[in-house]
């Protein structure tokens, strides 16, 4: 039972860490655009600002407009292909920002022990924690905590409740 127990965590990380992998795309395109989108006024612009230069070490402004809750599918720690952008943007500033630190809470919906939901929302934070490094954060930076289903954004029950439930959050400690 142990060794299938290790089998199965072990296909969990390498289908973790193959997702995370192999799910970064290039920005640019051949005519260097970044994400081969232009302007109105022929500069270049992307996902990441016009001149696609993603978050600067300074622009405070730009970080606080990221997305900071990441969902999940019922029973999964796979970050979704939708918080890519902003998860790789919180990593380039935190890249940038040697003295800036974030903690990353991880949390489950109800359904499940509260023994299960504590590890659900632990390997929830660990997933989104390898993307911020795996992108240039610090390993120092980064902390995480799972609160299982201890702290609900919102009661109740049934999909709707439950599946603004299943998430991580991304609060910076210090800046």
């Amino acid at each position: 039972m142990r060794a299938l127990n290790v089998m199965k965590a072990t296909a969990l990380g390498a289908a973790v860490i193959w997702a995370a992998g192999c799910s970064t795309t290039s920005t640019t395109t051949e005519g260097g655009a970044a994400g081969g989108m232009s302007g109105q006024d022929g500069t270049a612009a992307s996902a990441y600002g016009v001149d696609g230069s993603g978050v600067s070490g300074t622009d405070m402004g730009s970080i606080d407009q990221l997305q900071t809750v990441f969902y999940f599918d019922f029973d999964q720690s796979v970050v979704k292909q939708d918080g890519f952008a902003d998860l790789e943007a919180h990593a380039r500033y935190l890249a940038q920002n040697p003295s800036a630190s974030v903690r990353l809470e991880g949390h489950a919906d109800e359904r499940g022990t509260r023994e299960y939901n504590i590890a659900l929302g632990e390997r929830r934070a660990k997933a989104v924690e390898r993307l911020l490094i795996v992108n240039g954060a610090s390993a120092s930076q980064v902390e995480t905590i799972s609160y299982g289903e201890e702290k609900p954004a919102v009661l109740g029950t049934g999909e709707q409740s439950w599946a603004q439930n299943r998430r991580v959050e991304l609060i910076y400690s210090s800046r």
